[in-house]
């Protein structure tokens, strides 16, 4: 049966209005990182009335940025990848064996989303100040602390999710690989990882735009020399002046890594490819 004509005006008309929202800032952005700053710091204009690359080429100079990208880079990248890693291993425990305090382990995990961010800041703080005095470890203003600090937000959410798509995958496949000659680790790598790549990938998102865009703990848990893109952006903001073309134009380039990878991983993100694995 047919949909309405008034429906499907209706939707398209809809649609419109929600595809100028989403655009409407990201051309604010490109059209003011394409200005010259009196032209940005001035009543702002729908149509720039001339267009310039210099805001391109000034953020780097600046401020440091190419510094705080790679350490964004570091600190996201090891983030995502330790957070897969233990997730992993800790989801396929979770889903494939009986232990004592099983239910519990998997509540706590999960009601540790619950409290917000903020109350963890001053503990990790202490903790990482007692432990760089008390062995010299430097945590405190470091990449490796910073790296932990995210672990503590990706790495619940991560360990739940995993534990539904293992789930999700049949044990009969485990099973099959065992009577192969296959051992746990065996069959987890050779059939259950490659069956749940959607969950790993989902989960190894969320990591790594979790740490690409945090700026609380960054702000408090690194120096000059270990700062991130998400904090370094400040810089652009002196006690005089805003630069808000060059805020514009650093903000579409450190956008870019992230909208790259969702673009190449965002197939993967479609669950359903353990369907038809048994027959």
């Amino acid at each position: 049966m047919a949909a309405p004509r008034s429906f499907l005006w209706a939707r398209r008309i809809f649609l419109t209005l929600l595809t100028g929202f989403v655009l409407l800032p990201v051309y604010v952005m490109v059209s003011s990182s394409l200005k010259p700053l009196q032209d940005v710091s001035g009543t702002f204009r729908w149509l720039p009335s001339g267009l310039t690359i210099r805001p391109y080429i000034d953020i780097w100079s600046t401020v440091p940025l190419a510094d705080y990208f790679v350490n964004s880079v570091i600190v996201a990248g090891a983030a995502t990848v330790c957070s897969v890693v233990i997730a992993v291993f800790a989801a396929y425990a979770v889903s494939r064996y009986r232990f004592r305090g099983k239910r519990v382990f998997t509540v706590t995990v999960l009601s540790t989303q619950m409290f917000p961010g903020i109350l963890f800041l001053l503990p990790l703080f202490l903790i990482y100040v007692n432990i760089g005095n008390a062995t010299g470890i430097a945590l405190f203003g470091s990449r490796g602390g910073l790296i932990l600090t995210y672990l503590t937000f990706s790495l619940p959410f991560s360990i739940w999710m995993l534990i539904g798509y293992f789930d999700s995958v049949p044990r009969d496949l485990d099973e099959a690989a065992m009577v192969d000659g296959c051992g746990p680790l065996g069959a987890l790598f050779r059939v259950v990882v490659p069956a749940a790549i959607p969950g790993i990938v989902a989960v190894a998102v969320y990591a790594f735009m979790t740490a690409w865009g945090e700026v609380l703990f960054a702000s408090v848990m690194t120096n000059d020399t270990t700062r991130t893109l998400a904090v370094g952006l400040q810089g652009y903001a002196t006690q005089t002046e805003v630069y808000w073309n060059q805020v514009m134009a650093a903000s579409l380039v450190v956008s870019v890594p992230v909208v790259a990878g969702f673009l190449l991983l965002q197939r993967y993100l479609v669950a359903g490819l353990t369907a038809g694995a048994v027959k």
